[in-house]
Parts: structure tokens; sequence; C-alpha cells
């Protein structure tokens, strides 16, 4: 009888063992992804990133947890991008100029007027020239997850309306690490200067620069409508937010959970593309209550200036890349 009771209690104790044991074995088995973006709270940005770590959580039955690290806590783009080439950074929703820096091709999406909307772009980014893009990040050991929206883009400063070209000579104007940015403010006679995005306010606030160019999403997010008061629609140039994982971390997961990731990221670019217009669409309002005055532009004299970019780029190493995606475009 006492061998018996003291069996069962072994038993007892062997099964309490377990039970405790189970959540922390679980928990051990969690693998732990992060996510690193440039952008504020509240931009579409972020909320999609939000959303993505939360279908994943749900669809790995918590296998996968992302940590959504925003405002560039992990440093600006172009670190960001170093980072997922050599796996120390799992994920990020990226800039374009950033990429480019790593996949020439992304430069190709960035000349000047080549897009009126998103939409536009997004039709030949889904489609063939999109799969070539995502082969060429991949041979640079980045996955692409999804193109994301970053805006049709348009220029602010603290000095003067803009209309004419002739309004844009001698601004100095705050440009992200991208060469087709750059080539813009140049032909229109303005003076780049190549600024952090996280230091952008307080250069705007001092004066460092005179103003900038961003989406209104970027614009109004980061609240830089504080330190500018003018605001002139452009609509020079369009831009993608590539949604990237380091191959690196790829590889390490199994079959089921990079489907479940494709699923998930496929749900956020959605809802993140569906955000980019929604605000729009808002946004300038917003922005007028706020003080900022708008003005439009003589598009016929800043797509003039700004025409030899093309031709420009052909002659790079990109430029047969380049011919298919403004035929695509245009």
């Amino acid at each position: 009888m006492q061998r018996k009771t003291f069996t069962r209690g072994l038993i007892t104790v062997a099964a309490l063992a377990a039970s405790l044991a189970w959540p922390l074995a679980s928990q051990a088995q969690a693998l732990k992804l992060t996510l690193g973006h440039g952008a504020a709270p509240g931009n579409p940005r972020h909320e999609a990133a939000v959303k993505f770590a939360e279908l994943v959580k749900a669809k790995t039955q918590g296998r996968i947890e992302v940590q959504v690290a925003h405002s560039a806590q992990l440093g600006d783009d172009a670190a960001m991008v170093t980072a997922l080439r050599t796996g120390a950074l799992d994920l990020s929703a990226n800039s374009q100029g950033a990429v480019s820096a790593a996949v020439p091709e992304y430069a190709a999406y960035g000349m000047p007027f080549l897009f009126s909307t998103p939409a536009q772009a997004f039709k030949v980014l889904d489609g063939p020239l999109g799969q070539e893009l995502a082969q060429k990040s991949a041979d640079k050991g980045m996955i692409v997850l999804g193109y994301w929206d970053n805006g049709i883009r348009h220029m602010t400063n603290g000095k003067r309306p803009i209309t004419r070209v002739e309004d844009m000579k001698g601004l100095k104007m705050r440009v992200p690490p991208d060469a087709t940015l750059v080539d813009i403010m140049q032909a229109l006679g303005a003076d780049p200067q190549q600024i952090k995005f996280a230091e952008l306010y307080v250069a705007l606030q001092q004066g460092v620069v005179d103003g900038q160019e961003n989406p209104l999403a970027n614009i109004h997010a980061s609240k830089l409508y504080e330190v500018q008061k003018h605001l002139a629609l452009t609509s020079h140039q369009f831009q993608m937010t590539p949604f990237l994982m380091s191959k690196r971390s790829w590889e390490r997961l199994p079959e089921a959970d990079r489907k479940a990731l494709q699923e998930a990221a496929a749900e956020a670019t959605q809802l993140q593309r569906r955000m980019s217009v929604e605000v729009d669409e808002k946004l300038l309002a917003e922005l007028k209550s706020k003080g900022v005055q708008v003005t439009t532009v003589d598009k016929a004299g800043f797509v003039k200036a700004t025409e030899a970019i093309d031709d420009k780029w052909l002659a790079t190493p990109i430029g047969p890349y380049l011919k298919k995606v403004i035929a695509a475009a245009r």
C-alpha cells in the first residue's frame, strides 16, 4: 500500500511538473523577430507594422512574436538596410532611397513625375517588374514581403510660397539619402541637403535647412507643419516603402512559418495602402486648419525642368530595368 501510494505520488508530482513546464517550454520556443522603421506612431507605416505583428502571432499560434521599433529607434533607414543584410535586424518597412543603395533598381521608381497616383505605381509593382525587383533584392540578402505606399511627395518650406520653378532657386531643401531626389532638387535650382529624418524637425526649427519634401502623411505625423508654413503641392515623385525581411532570418524559418509571414504581410500591405489613400484625402484640410498656406505649382514648368533626369538614369547600369518601368508607367 505504501509503495502504491508512493508511486501515485511520483506520478502526481511528474504530472504537475510537466504542466508547469509546458508554458515555459512554449515560451522558450517562441521566436522573437524585430521590425524597425523610421515613421512615427499614427503614420500608416507604423499602424500596418503593428497589424503585421498581430497577424503573425495569431497565424503562428504564438510561435513567432514581432516587436515593432518605430521612429528610427534602431537607426536611420540606411543603417537598418545594412542590419537587414547582415542579419542583425529581422524586418524593416524601409525607404526606397535607402534600399536603392543596395539594390540600384529601386531608383527606377523615383523618376520625377513618373506616377501621378500610387495606384498607378502599384499596377507596375504588383506585376512582373515587381517580381524582378524582388529577385534582385533577394540576391542582396533581403526578402520582399510587400511594397507599401510612401505616398506622392510634396514640398514645404519656411521662407516663401512656391508656385513656379523660379521660387525654388537657392532654397536649402532637406532630402533623404536618395540620389534621384538630389537630382530633382538640383534640376529645380534648390540646394539639396541630406539630413536624417529623425533630425529633420530640429533642423527645420533651427534654420539649418529652409524646407523639405515628403508625403502628406509624414508631414502630418511628424508635426513638420509646426515649423513649416508653406506647402506646395508639387507631386514631384512617388515613393514606395519596401517591406523587407533579412534573408538570413527568413532561411531560419520552417516552411509553415514562412507561409504565415507571407499571408500576414499580404494583409498588412493592403491595409497600409488603403490607409495611405484615406489619410491623404483628409490631411490637406487638417494642415490648412493648422495655418499651413497651400499652393499649387506650374506643373508643366516643373516637369520641363526635370525632364533630363530620366536620360541621365537611363545611361546608368539600371537603364534596361528603368526603360521597362517607364514603358509600363507611361
